[in-house]
């Protein structure tokens, strides 16, 4: 165990529930630092239930396209817990991670206070004390009183597609769930978002009107569509011409999207078409219907191909639907693993007729993996036990057939595992 993994487990303990949403605990842990969220370099905050995470890598890529130095804080990690700090392009170092650490623990002195909340101002203090241009700011549960929204005033912010997920925490309505995720709207600060459903789309622009927010929507104050050479993006500002983004899948448009609307709104002086196409070109973001070929792929016949996502929810599930046609000229097959307390029925319902092979999964280091036999009965006993990943790829090849394609998904938490069982760094 590392010195910074056994400062975590420390802190575990301070606190009787993992998720506890409030400000007050870290407000006040912040102050006792003084006050590193007020010293950050501009911030683009970004909420969502399913795409944020591609929203940030495209708003780190386009920045960093243009020479700008970004920092980066996202969650969960997959596989090392230093991938949710990223300090001016490069992840943290162990002891630059147990530093920042150690000293908040000390100043922290044993009050309660949530390992995320310990996180957050792990990152902030971080953020605060190493030059940068951008700094690009997940939110890590709802918005309105997640860890993250200490920061009062962000250059801009992005709110990607809401569903419902998480609901014993933000709420059982999409209305409900959508004002959470609103709550980082901040009067004056501009707030882009893509397509939503019209509930969630009220709310947010309910919300932004009272605090006095300008929200920018797709198809209202912006719009973006596949054009023959990639994207088409407009706005107030003009129309761009760009490639199609490095992230696969048709979703991913709606992210770049609030990506460069979100930007645009702020407007930066680096921001030109050259440097948002070079972004969209080279963005990253792994488990992100991500092609993998290492140990696991290597258990596959020749032609055919491993994928990844950690999509968990039934946007996600919808979202990977609208993907597979793109893979028919090859049979599908996935490979599903969820977390426990997921709507696993309602993840696997788009999915279901388009899979000619379904197999569920739990491996032994996933956390709060759902048991395989549950999985089997949401796919309404159509999938077949792994019961474990490499199990279900070798059932693959050894059943032969023409080269086809295998989509592992169903969990951020697999995806850790299967990026570590394939060899497979996060950088």
């Amino acid at each position: 165990m590392s010195r910074s993994e056994a400062i975590i487990d420390r802190l575990h303990a301070l606190h009787p529930k993992l998720i506890d949403l409030s400000l007050e605990r870290l407000q006040r842990l912040l102050a006792a630092l003084d006050h590193p969220e007020r010293k950050l370099p501009p911030v683009v905050h970004v909420a969502g239930t399913n795409g944020k995470g591609s929203t940030c890598a495209f708003l780190r890529a386009i920045a960093e396209a243009s020479g700008q130095r970004v920092h980066v804080y996202t969650s969960p990690h997959l596989v090392s817990f230093h991938e949710r700090f990223r300090l001016a392009g490069t992840l943290v170092t162990e002891d630059a991670l147990t530093e920042a650490l150690e000293e908040i623990e000390a100043v922290n002195a044993g009050q309660p206070i949530t390992v995320f909340e310990v996180t957050t101002a792990v990152g902030l203090l971080l953020f605060s004390r190493v030059p940068a241009d951008l700094l690009v700011l997940e939110v890590g549960l709802g918005g309105r009183f997640d860890a993250t929204n200490v920061v009062d005033r962000p250059a801009a912010c992005a709110i990607a597609s809401i569903s419902m997920d998480h609901m014993d925490f933000l709420g059982h309505s999409l209305a409900g769930i959508a004002g959470e995720k609103a709550g980082i709207l901040k009067r004056g600060v501009p707030g882009a978002t893509g397509r939503q459903q019209p509930e969630a789309l009220a709310v947010l622009q309910q919300e932004a009107d009272k605090v006095g927010a300008p929200l920018l929507c797709r198809d209202r104050d912006w719009s973006v569509e596949w054009s023959e050479s990639g994207l088409r993006y407009t706005d107030s500002l003009g129309t761009l011409h760009l490639p199609r983004p490095a992230l696969p899948g048709p979703h991913q448009a709606d992210n770049a999207g609030i990506a460069i609307a979100a930007l645009r709104a702020w407007n930066p002086h680096w921001l030109t078409e050259a440097t948002i196409a070079a972004g969209l070109s080279t963005a990253s973001w792994p488990a992100r219907l991500q092609q993998l070929h290492g140990a696991l792929a290597a258990l596959l016949p020749d032609g055919w191909e491993l994928w990844l996502d950690g999509g968990h929810n039934a946007g996600a599930g919808q979202a990977l639907a609208a993907h597979l046609p793109d893979w028919a000229d090859r049979p599908r097959h996935l490979v599903i693993g969820m977390k426990q307390g997921k709507e696993s029925a309602k993840f696997l319902q788009p999915l279901l007729p388009l899979a000619e092979g379904l197999w569920a999964v739990a491996e032994p280091g996933q956390h709060l993996a759902m048991p395989v036999d549950d999985i089997i009965a949401a796919s309404d006993g159509t999938a077949r036990p792994g019961p474990h990943v490499a199990d279900a790829l070798q059932a693959i090849a050894t059943a032969g057939g023409p080269p086809g394609r295998v989509l592992i998904c169903g969990s951020l938490y697999l995806a850790g595992e299967v990026l570590k069982a394939d060899g497979t760094s996060v950088v």
